[in-house]
């Protein structure tokens, strides 16, 4: 933790010196010591330092400078550090004044110059003043900030994908938060900045897009090679599992992701039949390990970045991205995954990301305290959600258009539901409305057996139903079944533009598509099994037939 400043200002220069000495040799265990000979410059650090979530607890501050008096400073730096103690150095000329901002600026001291023997009339002042802060002092959240609007969608955006990332973050609430609009104020920022993200360094992003925060935080966002072995695409199970063996076994790799790595899984509160893991343990979790281990060995990791078409040259692959890069490439393997599917009732779309939102159980947690909450979808990711906001929620209501949770989720995930007391299973039922004016405030539902309709009051819905193939992007004639699914190995002679295109002697390994040298793995892949484990498993088997085609070309 970084250590608390005391703040001096003082424009004769062997002062300021004299008076630095004096501090350091008693308080630099506790305290850093700042000093400066300009109040304009002193006012920049000082905005400067609390964007960087520093903590000022003394100022120091002489009385007659050039640029402006130091009880203007102290006036203008209570704005910024209402909390920090202010002690003006005097002159005995000026104690008239001193006196006089004690009322006007709620100064705390003033001490006269000179001040020797600083154990007497220097220290005892300043450790008492010390002491007093120190017992309301709370340390300052060290780290990213954002400010914004519960209920912005946009907000959403920038705190799911931080979360995604595991980057660590404050999330400052313009409406409920009293150290959001200070930020917001000094910063010469308004409401149609927001959300706003303020970094480490004092830096600021407003509204920004993922692919700005990512370049701000470090993410590689440009391939530095000219060729590459395999280009993974996406980076959920499957496609974390390819990039450990293909970077492993010496492939030069390179793994995208649009928005965070892990996918639909790396959303899970709570993956607990995973093998090797008995306590269990999150998506995020499971996929930070396996983005450690695949950059240790070596490949690239591009994030965030959306592929958006695949064309081919000879036998080579073109990946373009959104951004308008190209990346060359050898092979491909497709490890997109799923999305949820958009649950189609009146007014869902216009409480998106305000109320309303798809997976996200870990993001908006905190939002859901002590409301009353909706999870629609009966499998293993809704159950999780539904274990995960009831330590949050009042009451956890999971809507399901079958009697029980039998036939769609796993055991030990019904059994832990049943002994949950805030959490009420609700069958044959259905949402046919949400209502609210800028959020969510209530939701219609219906008894599909009986037609019922009822309204509720709901704090947040979050949905997980259905699985639909993230391959909407794919523009290259790959052969999908009738859900979107891609097809791979034999089940690709059922159709017939399959047998057009395919010009090669041998058959298609298991897991490539109709295109040779383009593989699909994980839940993208039609018949797949929808699991983590069979993900990875199939992930790590693609690199295996990559292998067997490098060496055919």
């Amino acid at each position: 933790m970084k250590k608390p400043i005391i703040f001096v200002l003082d424009d004769d220069t062997s002062v300021l010196r004299a008076v630095v000495r004096d501090l350091r040799e008693a308080y630099k265990k506790e305290y850093r010591i700042l000093a400066t000979e300009s109040a304009q410059d002193a006012l920049v650090s000082v905005k400067e330092l609390k964007n960087k979530g520093e903590t000022i607890a003394l100022f120091l501050c002489d009385q007659r400078m050039p640029e402006m008096l130091g009880v203007e400073f102290l006036e203008e730096a209570k704005q910024i550090y209402p909390e920090a103690k202010r002690i003006l150095l005097t002159a005995y000329s000026d104690t008239e004044a001193a006196i006089r901002a004690i009322n006007e600026v709620q100064l705390d001291y003033y001490l006269m110059k000179p001040w020797d023997p600083p154990e007497e009339r220097l220290y005892p002042v300043i450790t008492d003043h010390l002491d007093e802060w120190q017992s309301a002092y709370r340390p300052e959240f060290q780290g990213i900030k954002i400010v914004g609007y519960q209920w912005s969608p946009r907000s959403h955006m920038v705190k799911d994908f931080l979360s995604g990332n595991l980057i660590p973050y404050q999330w400052l609430d313009m409406e409920t938060n009293e150290k959001a609009e200070p930020l917001i104020k000094f910063n010469g920022l308004d409401s149609k900045d927001l959300p706003v993200v303020i970094f480490e360094d004092g830096s600021v992003l407003k509204n920004p897009d993922l692919p700005a925060v990512g370049e701000k935080m470090g993410m590689q966002g440009i391939a530095q090679q000219k060729m590459y072995d395999v280009t993974i695409i996406g980076a959920g199970p499957a496609g974390l599992a390819a990039a450990v063996y293909g970077g492993s076994e010496g492939l030069n790799t390179l793994l995208i992701e649009k928005r965070a790595p892990g996918g639909q899984a790396g959303t899970s509160s709570r993956i607990e039949n995973y093998l090797g893991f008995p306590k269990g343990l999150s998506g995020a979790e499971l996929s930070r390990r396996a983005i450690t281990q695949a950059t240790r060995f070596g490949i690239e990791f591009l994030s965030p970045q959306e592929v958006v078409d695949i064309s081919l040259k000879d036998n080579y692959k073109i990946v373009k991205l959104a951004n308008g890069n190209e990346i060359n490439t050898k092979s491909i393997i497709i490890t997109t995954g799923v999305d949820y599917r958009q649950l189609e009732a009146e007014g869902v779309n216009d409480f998106t990301g305000a109320g309303i939102y798809y997976g996200a159980a870990t993001t908006e947690a905190n939002a859901c305290k002590d409301e009353e909450v909706y999870v629609v979808g009966g499998g293993n990711s809704a159950g999780q959600a539904a274990m995960y906001l009831s330590n949050f929620a009042r009451r956890v209501y999971m809507l399901i258009r079958k009697p029980d949770l039998k036939s769609s989720m796993s055991q030990y995930l019904i059994d832990q539901i049943a002994a949950t007391e805030n959490i009420e299973v609700t069958g044959h039922t259905e949402v046919v409305r949400a209502h609210g004016t800028d959020r969510l405030k209530e939701l219609t539902l219906k008894d599909v057996k009986t037609g019922e309709e009822r309204t509720v009051p709901a704090g947040a819905l979050l949905i997980f139903i259905g699985a639909k193939p993230i391959t909407a992007w794919l523009g290259l004639n790959i052969v999908k079944d009738e859900k979107g699914f891609i097809e791979t190995g034999n089940s690709l002679h059922k159709y017939e533009t399959f047998k057009k295109s395919w010009k090669l002697d041998r058959e298609p390994f298991l897991l490539e598509t109709c295109s040779p040298g383009i593989f699909a793995a994980g839940d993208v892949r039609a018949g797949a099994m929808n699991r983590v484990a069979s993900a990875v498993g199939e992930g790590a088997m693609a690199i295996k037939f990559i292998h067997e085609y490098l060496a055919e070309i």
